[in-house]
């Protein structure tokens, strides 16, 4: 989902000049971690784990540098969506099967699809293993693993979802039943939530409030409406411009906005949201609610928790100029998955490929 912000153009790297580290430009088959080859399928010069946006244009970039026969993408799910489409599912604006795709339809043609989960990575020996105890082994890696919800962090979720009146544009199996929620509104509030951690798209819980205002004031049930927005930090946005812009567009559409709340309980059967005051720790507030849209906990998937790729949280530990992993010179991340210090969504991917041009070739 792209998030509300400028990303950056890549004009100014130039074919040909590779702004890279000194330790960078030095790199040869003879200075990586490099395996022997393995047995056809056992081996690729360019393994990428994740087939979603970051890992899907990472491997079609790739293809090109190395030929097809070259790369393998490691990605289990059959189905690729497009996810920054959710927002506009979740508004009634969309249908969610226009948002997905076959993975083999995406997938670059040539390139190896392993349709297989990956288990562990052992950088030291170039090589990762999958769910069914095979090994793969790769000359370059590119982690594009994403990042993950976690709905189970907050009390009453996921079960909560099968009560009505509640819904998140963040999961395939639950962003139908904002639409739904927003559709059956009749009176009270209209809650919007953003969790305390990071999260992918930080726009996207508020472009479902304005778009949710929006059609309430079309369909004459606005003046029936409280619309909050609450919210675990204590700004608007992080970018100051684009946060003034959005605090006259709250004012104007008259939203409540109660910052440092982050949801922790959802009792679904009562239509109750429970917040804790993140200034007071342990202090909660409940709210009833007529809607509720939820943006799950996020955090690094659970591979890379305590893998020798990650930093101590658990995110693929890169340098932010190339991309390339601090400790291991073959490896590189890109996206959700990485401690980049961008936001994690889409709409960085442009800015963080033109970095990965830099790949050693």
């Amino acid at each position: 989902m792209s998030a509300i912000g400028v990303v950056s153009s890549c004009s100014c790297l130039r074919p040909g000049v590779w702004l890279l580290k000194p330790g960078m430009q030095k790199m040869s088959s003879f200075g990586l971690h490099t395996a022997a080859r393995c047995a056809a399928k056992d081996y690729y010069e360019v393994l990428v784990l994740g087939g979603g946006t970051g890992g899907i244009t990472m491997s079609a970039r790739m293809k090109r540098k190395v030929g097809a026969g070259n790369v393998a993408v490691v990605e289990p799910s059959k189905t690729h969506y497009y996810q920054p489409l959710w927002t506009l599912v979740g508004g009634g604006a969309k249908q969610l099967a226009t948002s997905a795709r076959p993975t083999g339809s995406v997938m670059p043609k040539g390139v190896e699809w392993i349709k297989s989960r990956v288990t562990a990575l052992d950088p030291d020996k170039n090589c990762v293993w999958l769910e069914n105890d095979s090994k793969i082994s790769y000359k370059y890696l590119i982690i594009a693993l994403g990042i993950s919800l976690h709905y189970e962090k907050i009390k009453g979720l996921p079960e909560g979802f099968q009560h009505p009146k509640i819904g998140s544009n963040y999961s395939v199996h639950t962003v139908e039943k904002t639409w739904k929620a927003l559709q059956d509104f009749k009176e009270g509030n209209a809650i919007f939530t953003f969790p305390n951690t990071p999260v992918k798209c930080a726009g996207a819980p508020q472009k479902i409030m304005y778009l949710s205002e929006a059609y309430w004031r079309k369909t004459g049930k606005r003046s029936k409406a409280n619309v909050m927005f609450n919210t675990s930090l204590g700004v608007i946005f992080g970018v100051k411009k684009y946060a003034d812009a959005l605090l006259e567009i709250i004012k104007e559409r008259n939203i409540a906005v109660n910052y440092r709340r982050n949801l922790v309980e959802v009792r679904a059967d009562k239509q109750e949201a429970v917040f804790e005051n993140l200034d007071k720790p342990g202090v909660t507030e409940v709210h009833q609610y007529e809607m509720l849209h939820v943006t799950p906990p996020m955090g690094p998937p659970d591979v890379l928790i305590n893998s020798p790729v990650s930093d101590e949280i658990g995110w693929v530990d890169v340098d932010k100029e190339t991309l390339q992993h601090k400790k291991y010179p073959n490896v590189f991340g890109i996206g959700d998955c990485t401690n980049l210090p961008t936001s994690k969504t889409a709409a960085a991917l442009p800015s963080l490929e033109c970095l990965i041009k830099l790949f050693p070739w």
